[in-house]
């Protein structure tokens, strides 16, 4: 029988025109002149993903701290934070959310797309980011992955950073990754297509509930623990064009991030309005950490990582890649 998540938030099928439909014009925001203070641009899209990852962005318009700022915020669901580079580069949407910091500093590090993170949006945290095998799966643990056929969501990612510096700490060898779209992951572990699965929440805690999958690897461990994963992301050029935007979209976001933080509840209500799960599950599963602020230091841990795999062939100076508003 084959296994069909039921927060799944559009079908594969959809996620293949994801690109084009941002390209269409999604974009079109309303722009003030700022002339008395308030931001440029006053509607902003956020390509969005069903993570958990997100919750503040969600918060933040439940609550009206966006509207606050001046701000009208619509979110384009995306299911690869990749999908959306494209209208990012040509300004059709303005921020993503849930970017993974691997994709982004890549792109900023070789030129294609001069990339700034607005917020940390989450951090590692204790099994909100797992490695699942079946129930009767003969792996046990890190020093069996060797060689093993591991899906993760995009390859040459913060999944596979993360994993193959967990497995390095522990002595094991390293897998063989396969690309599979988080919501595919049921199926073709059930198929056994893959071996194990490197899943994130909320597709984690219904991988366990629905296929009985057991975690192998905490992904969260050793050297890895707190590494920032991912944020909102938007490009230079949008920080030079519209920079009470920027501000304002920052205030708001790191309002909502303190909110997360310190309110698991708020979390819980804003997951089964744009993940599809429900409210029983959002209050089941593992959350990233919510950073207050985002870290010159700790996105360093994940700069040094990338280099050391060679996922970046330079350093990069984080205090560059984090936006500042001018004083």
């Amino acid at each position: 029988m084959r296994v069909q998540l039921r927060f799944r938030s559009a079908k594969l099928a959809a996620t293949t025109t994801v690109t084009a439909v941002l390209l269409a014009g999604c974009g079109g925001s309303e722009e003030a002149s700022g002339a008395r203070g308030g931001p440029e641009k006053k509607t902003i899209t956020v390509a969005g993903l069903p993570l958990a990852d997100v919750a503040a962005l969600h918060i933040a318009i439940d609550r009206g701290l966006f509207e606050k700022e001046g701000l009208n915020v619509r979110v384009q669901p995306v299911q690869q934070s990749v999908q959306a580079l494209p209208a990012l580069a040509h300004g059709q949407v303005d921020v993503i959310g849930g970017a993974n910091f691997v994709t982004f500093l890549q792109a900023r590090e070789k030129g294609t797309l001069a990339t700034r993170v607005l917020a940390e949006g989450a951090r590692n945290a204790p099994h909100m980011m797992d490695v699942l095998v079946p129930a009767d799966s003969k792996i046990k643990g890190p020093r069996d992955l060797g060689g093993k056929k591991v899906a993760v969501n995009i390859l040459n990612n913060i999944q596979s950073l993360t994993l193959n510096a967990v497995l390095g700490k522990a002595g094991a060898g390293l897998p063989e990754y396969r690309q599979v779209p988080f919501p595919q992951m049921g199926s073709v572990l059930e198929r056994g297509q893959v071996d194990a699965v490197h899943a994130a929440e909320p597709f984690l805690t219904a991988l366990k509930r629905e296929l009985k999958a057991r975690t192998v690897v905490d992904g969260n461990a050793a050297p890895t623990a707190g590494l920032p994963l991912s944020g909102y992301v938007t490009t230079d050029t949008f920080i030079e064009k519209y920079p009470k935007s920027a501000a304002a979209f920052q205030r708001a976001i790191t309002a909502a991030q303190v909110v997360a933080a310190k309110d698991r509840g708020a979390v819980e209500k804003a997951l089964p309005g744009y993940t599809k799960i429900k409210p029983a599950e959002a209050a089941a599963i593992g959350l990233p950490d919510y950073p207050a602020t985002s870290s010159a230091a700790q996105l360093k841990r994940l700069i040094s990582l990338m280099r050391a795999q060679k996922l970046l062939t330079k350093d990069l100076d984080p205090a560059a890649v984090l936006y500042q508003p001018a004083r």
